[in-house]
């Protein structure tokens, strides 16, 4: 789940927010326009859907071999 998670955030590592492909997904699971998530927003969406991400991180690990 970490390499994926690593994958994700390539380039963004230690701005995860800041990352085009992090923001698009939340963009488009949340609804939250692209441009508005910053810091703030990205851990709230990050805490309130833990478990759903969580779920998805399994599924895309399942996926993958």
């Amino acid at each position: 789940m970490v390499g994926l998670l690593w994958r994700f955030a390539r380039g963004y590592r230690l701005r995860p927010w800041r990352s085009p492909y992090l923001r698009w997904r939340i963009e488009t699971y949340w609804g939250l326009h692209a441009d508005r998530i910053g810091f703030r927003e990205f851990w709230s969406f990050v805490w309130e859907q833990r478990r759903d991400l969580l779920r998805f991180l399994r599924w895309a690990e399942r996926m993958g071999r």
